[in-house]
């Protein structure tokens, strides 16, 4: 790999925490800004237990006025069941919380998604003003097990009918520790990205007591305000980095900014 002059993340070190099959993204914006990318899932993405409530949502679509899916995990779950069942109902509107997702919703064919253009989450689709009225809407949300209730409840105040798909279910991967255990040993992780709260948790019991002690001292960048809350629960040492929106390029312009201020002490 050939790396730029002056690459920003030259000689850093980061580790990576998605799930294996969405971790290439990341991986490689750190790689070709200079840094060295340590994949370690710490998210298994599965499918539900019972697949019945999905697919009796799926074969009922129709009476439904918008669809919202929540993450790129719920737009391919989602998806791949309702394409294999039969077309998306043509007055169906279809939202998303972030890029990720509308990429995925593009991917399967389906425009003028409703998306928040900034900043991605919940409450960033609810200030659009396509959703600002949608009394007497019946809307169906595609999301993971155990997903916030901040829009759908938003949505019922505002007089919607609400349902919740749950089309994958997040779990805790099993994975050879010894690797990563080595590198924190040696000083060669300078800096930990997760993109949500059970992610954060799942890699604190990964790492086990050994570990926790190395995580807890190490600089950590984030994608919410809510798992930086977890990180100062859980007695990190330094203030956790919050990235400005849920993506990968703000995820590494994070680290960027991080790794310029080291360099400047």
């Amino acid at each position: 790999m050939v790396v730029p002059e002056k690459a920003p993340l030259e000689r850093t070190t980061v580790l990576v925490t998605r799930p294996a099959a969405q971790a290439d993204a990341l991986a490689a914006l750190i790689e070709r800004s200079g840094g060295q990318a340590v994949r370690f899932p710490v998210l298994e993405i599965l499918d539900p237990i019972d697949s019945g409530a999905l697919l009796r949502i799926v074969d009922r679509l129709e009476d439904f006025d918008l669809a919202v899916f929540i993450s790129p995990n719920a737009v391919n779950k989602a998806m791949n069941v309702i394409r294999s069942r039969r077309p998306l109902p043509a007055r169906l509107k279809l939202a998303c919380v972030g890029r990720g997702s509308a990429r995925e919703l593009a991917r399967f064919g389906c425009e003028n998604v409703i998306a928040p253009a900034g900043k991605f989450d919940s409450e960033a689709l609810l200030e659009m003003s396509a959703l600002a009225r949608v009394a007497g809407w019946h809307v169906i949300i595609f999301r993971g097990d155990g997903g916030r209730e901040t829009l759908g409840e938003t949505l019922q105040r505002r007089g919607a009918h609400v349902e919740y798909a749950e089309c994958y279910r997040r779990g805790k991967p099993h994975v050879d520790t010894a690797p990563l255990m080595r590198r924190w040993a040696r000083g060669d992780i300078d800096i930990v990205s997760v993109t949500s709260t059970q992610a954060l948790r799942n890699l604190y019991d990964l790492v086990g007591k050994l570990g926790q002690q190395w995580l807890v001292k190490t600089p950590i960048v984030v994608v919410s305000e809510r798992t930086a809350a977890a990180c100062r629960e859980l007695g990190f040492k330094t203030e956790p980095l919050v990235a400005a929106q849920a993506s990968d390029e703000a995820i590494v312009e994070t680290i960027k900014t991080w790794r310029a201020a080291q360099k400047s002490l």
